[in-house]
């Protein structure tokens, strides 16, 4: 049996299948910080946490989810989404239907959620697309591909979520922005290169303006401004937050460059990230 990896800080998004020959082909989806948790609440039923949709039609497997969304709002929006292709304002211009005697429930919803990773602001987060259980697995259309700096990864999960913890032992101390040149006050969330050769400190701000291309509004990746390796935005967000990351290789750096990183992140830094809400950090709060 494959070992579970390990996620941080998860937020998914999941597709449900249900395997009851009297309800056979039905999909749910649904929100979850714990997938493993949702799966068994599903099957048991309402009265052990379940949807009341999933209720008594069971069993149901976990095929797909989707996860990397930087916060529940973010995720919930997704989920609201890809419930509603034809009422979210994202999609209302692809008319998704389902056809007709040409794909069933479930290749319905796949072709929905390829229509969903392509379109703003989705398209722009840094997602990834799981299959739980390969036997489901389909291939995206090639003219409906994920965006480059998505991934496609395969297997089981087990979730390891952060902690705040109480401002005991923190010092704060004020560093220069080596691109602005102010300096980082205390109530400003700052950012560091995954290099850790690198010395670079600068407002979170500073650095999604380096990185965003005229008419953008979330970053995706760019050239550290010091080192110059290519840094992935969404994995410069997760080591604020306190992942752990192991990047593969995408960032021309090694596992080391990240360790240090604790399971949990004093409660005022997590406050920053979570208080300062800019646009390409939450999401578009119109996409719906």
């Amino acid at each position: 049996m494959t070992e579970p990896e390990v996620v941080e800080d998860f937020f998914g998004v999941y597709l449900l299948y249900c395997l009851n020959p009297k309800y056979k082909g039905r999909t749910y989806i649904g929100y979850t910080r714990e997938p493993n948790r949702r799966i068994m609440q599903h099957n048991r039923g309402t009265w052990a946490g379940g949807a009341y949709r999933t209720s008594n039609k069971g069993p149901w497997k976990m095929v797909l989810i989707v996860h990397g969304f930087p916060n529940n709002i973010s995720a919930l929006r997704f989920e609201w989404a890809w419930q509603n292709p034809t009422k979210t304002t994202r999609l209302q211009h692809l008319y998704l239907k389902k056809i007709p005697r040409q794909e069933s429930e479930f290749q319905f919803k796949l072709r929905v959620l390829s229509e969903m990773l392509r379109v703003g602001p989705w398209c722009r987060l840094p997602l990834l697309i799981r299959w739980l259980e390969k036997e489901y697995f389909e291939e995206f259309p090639v003219t409906r591909k994920p965006p480059e700096h998505m991934k496609i990864c395969y297997g089981p999960v087990k979730i390891k979520n952060l902690k705040k913890i109480d401002n005991v032992g923190y010092e704060d101390k004020s560093e220069e922005c080596i691109i602005c040149c102010r300096l980082i006050k205390s109530y400003q969330s700052k950012i560091k290169c995954l290099n850790q050769f690198c010395v670079l400190v600068c407002h979170i701000s500073c650095l999604a303006d380096r990185f965003l291309e005229p008419g953008e509004y979330i970053p995706i990746q760019g050239s550290c401004p010091l080192c110059d390796i290519k840094l992935k935005w969404g994995d410069l967000i997760r080591k604020i937050k306190g992942c752990s990351l192991d990047l593969n290789g995408d960032c021309g750096v090694t596992d080391e460059t990240l360790s240090g990183n604790d399971e949990v992140i004093p409660s005022n830094v997590a406050d920053e990230i979570d208080d300062e809400q800019p646009s390409w950090f939450l999401d578009c709060k119109e996409d719906l």
